[in-house]
C-alpha cells in the first residue's frame, strides 16, 4: 500500500498512474485555448515565456511551436523526463518547486495553467508560489494563471464514481474537508493496491485577490472558460486571471 507522503503532489503527480488516470485529456482544447491567450495577450515573437508547472510538457511544446522562447519546470523528475524528449535551441525543461524563484525578471510571461495551485498546507507556501512568479516575470510582463472555478465545482461535485482506464478501474471519492477539495484514488494493479489523495484548495475571489496584491500583480482581466468568455461565480468553469507586473 502507498503512503500519502506530507506534500501529496510530490509523489502523486511523479506517478506513472496519474498519467494513465488523466491522459484523456483534451489536446486540441489545451492548444486553442493558449492560441486565444496568446492573441489576446499580443505576445512578441521569441518573447521569453514560462510554463510552471510543466507536466509533461504539452502547454510548453505549443508555447514553443508558437515562436516564443519557452521554459517548462515541474517538481516531478519523471514529468521533466519525458518532457526532454520534446527539448530544443528554444525549448528547455528543469526539475524545479514553484515556491523558490527560477530565475529573476527572467520572463515577458509566465502561465500557471489547469489547476496548477492550491495544494500547499500552509498558505505561506502559497504566498511564496505567487510572489516567486512574480519575481520570475519581468517588468511589464503578464502573469496568467488557470484555475477551476470553485463555486461551481463545489456546487457538482460528484462524492463517488468508478473509472476504468486500460487494465486499472480507479475508485474516486470526492469531498470538501477545512476548506480543501478532496480527492480519494484507491486501485488495484497486477496484485497491489494503492491509494493517493488530491487536495486543492477551495479558494475565493478573495483569497487570490490577497495573493496578487502581496505579490505586486495588477489584475487586468478574469476569464470564465477556454474560450476566453466573461467570468461568472455561478455558471463559469475557470476562473483564468491575467494579471501584470
Amino acid at each position: 500500500m502507498n503512503t500519502m507522503a506530507t506534500e501529496w503532489f510530490a509523489d502523486w503527480f511523479d506517478s506513472a498512474y496519474y498519467h494513465l488516470l488523466y491522459q484523456n485529456r483534451d489536446e486540441e482544447e489545451a492548444k486553442a485555448f493558449i492560441n486565444r491567450l496568446v492573441e489576446y495577450l499580443d505576445l512578441e515573437k521569441n518573447d521569453r515565456v514560462l510554463d510552471l508547472p510543466c507536466g509533461k510538457g504539452r502547454h510548453a511544446v505549443h508555447l514553443n511551436a508558437l515562436g516564443f522562447e519557452t521554459v517548462g519546470a515541474d517538481l516531478a523528475p519523471q514529468s521533466i523526463e519525458k518532457a526532454q524528449v520534446y527539448a530544443n535551441e528554444h525549448l528547455s525543461f528543469a526539475v524545479h518547486d514553484m515556491r523558490k524563484p527560477l530565475e529573476k525578471d527572467g520572463f515577458d510571461a509566465v502561465f500557471n495553467l489547469f489547476t496548477s495551485f492550491g495544494y500547499f498546507e500552509d498558505d505561506q507556501d502559497n504566498f511564496r508560489a505567487i510572489d516567486a512568479m512574480a519575481t520570475n516575470l519581468k517588468d511589464g510582463g503578464v502573469f496568467v494563471m488557470d484555475f477551476m472555478n470553485v463555486p461551481k465545482v463545489v456546487a457538482n461535485l460528484v462524492p463517488e464514481e468508478e473509472k476504468t482506464v486500460g487494465d486499472v478501474t480507479f475508485k474516486l471519492k470526492r469531498q470538501v474537508i477545512d476548506g480543501f477539495i478532496v480527492k480519494d484514488i484507491a486501485f488495484e494493479d497486477k496484485g497491489k493496491s494503492y491509494r493517493f489523495q488530491e487536495r486543492v484548495q477551495a479558494f475565493s475571489m478573495d483569497d487570490f485577490k490577497g495573493y496578487f496584491e502581496h505579490a505586486g500583480l495588477k489584475l487586468r482581466k478574469v476569464f470564465g472558460n477556454y474560450a476566453l468568455n466573461d467570468y461568472d461565480e455561478q455558471s463559469s468553469d475557470r476562473m483564468i486571471f491575467v494579471l501584470d507586473k
